[in-house]
């Protein structure tokens, strides 16, 4: 039986002619992605729930609001530098209820078995999870588990899906950037993808790039409580600094420059992406975010980010401009500006 919908019933919106098939690039956080979103998911089970463009759902019950996110997770290796997929799984999850202005309470695991996987690489994962929501003050309350043939599911993929609860009053969202509005970055871009390709590929390196994948509730949660006016905020996942700010210049219909002069790449991170070929500004990140808020809360945000070990070096790399065309631009050192477009595939496959 073929697999295909019969002509007449299904009509798809992406442009078949072009991508008859799922490519890898169309999960690596770009404009293919970002299509097959909007197009397919988005349109499909469009909702009155849905917050636009944003990485949890906020949902009004009868008690209050809570925002509800979910994720997935296939990185290779499943163990690196500063890391593994099971600590990753929790990061990645609080940050996005972080990122809705949601204090994350509650989450749920679902393990994708590959037979053969040994035993003892399985509890590692377990007890790395375990550790990783035991430091962010969540916990993890139901979870499933699958087992698929040898061959087929590359040693381990971890679903999650978490929830946090929302203050009667916070909104924070894309639609409420505001001209004017600085942007700031809790630290230096790139180490995350950059840490994973080192040790897929055993690039012999002489120092060992790490990392930053963090949870970033506690951060965030002292921003938030310390009366900053919060208008916006991204995690800096796949596709990089770059792709979250293209996606919230197309939400927010305004223009973004960033300073060049701000941003933070590490020595090691800057030396790999440039044998590698690739900008840090597009390379992932698991506990890196962006900021936006009144340009008159700046000093205090930097001062309260750059205290907090989640948050040094933080610094403002950019500012929401007048204009709605909703593009991203790149004022260097020396002056002249460039656009910077959202990536349109996959750089770094399987990082998260």
């Amino acid at each position: 039986m073929s697999d295909t919908p019969q002509a007449g019933i299904l009509s798809c919106p992406l442009p078949l002619q072009n991508y008859p098939r799922v490519l890898l690039a169309h999960g690596g956080g770009g404009t293919l992605m970002h299509t097959l979103i909007q197009n397919i998911f988005a349109e499909t089970f469009r909702s009155e729930q849905q917050e636009a463009d944003h990485d949890a759902a906020r949902l009004d019950l009868e008690g209050g609001t809570i925002a509800f996110t979910t994720d997935s997770f296939v990185v290779h290796p499943l163990f690196f530098p500063g890391g593994d997929i099971g600590s990753l799984a929790v990061h990645g999850t609080v940050n996005d209820l972080c990122m809705a202005g949601a204090t994350p309470r509650y989450l749920s695991c679902g393990f994708i078995i590959e037979e053969g996987l040994e035993m003892e690489t399985l509890y590692a994962v377990a007890k790395s999870m375990k550790a990783a929501a035991d430091e962010a003050g969540v916990q993890i309350v139901t979870g499933d588990t699958k087992v698929v043939d040898r061959g087929k599911g590359d040693g381990i993929f971890i679903n999650t899906a978490g929830v946090g609860v929302i203050p009667d009053g916070r909104r924070i969202a894309p639609d409420l950037v505001r001209p004017g509005d600085a942007i700031l970055v809790n630290g230096d871009l790139g180490r995350h993808g950059m840490a994973i390709m080192a040790a897929r590929e055993s690039l012999g390196f002489e120092a060992t790039i790490t990392s930053d994948s963090a949870a970033l509730n506690s951060l965030i949660g002292e921003l938030m409580d310390s009366g900053i006016e919060i208008h916006c905020m991204r995690d800096l996942t796949r596709g990089g600094l770059v792709s979250a700010l293209n996606e919230i210049a197309g939400s927010a219909k305004r223009s973004i420059e960033v300073q060049e002069a701000g941003i933070r790449v590490q020595p090691d991170v800057a030396a790999l992406a440039e044998v590698l070929g690739i900008d840090p500004m597009y390379v992932a990140n698991e506990g890196r975010f962006a900021l936006f808020l009144p340009d008159a809360d700046v000093d205090k945000a930097l001062a309260i980010m750059n205290k907090h070990p989640k948050g040094e070096g933080s610094v403002r790399v950019g500012t929401v401009l007048e204009d709605g065309e909703g593009r991203v631009s790149l004022k260097s050192r020396f002056g002249p500006s460039r656009i910077l477009p959202m990536i349109s595939g996959e750089q770094l496959p399987r990082i998260c």
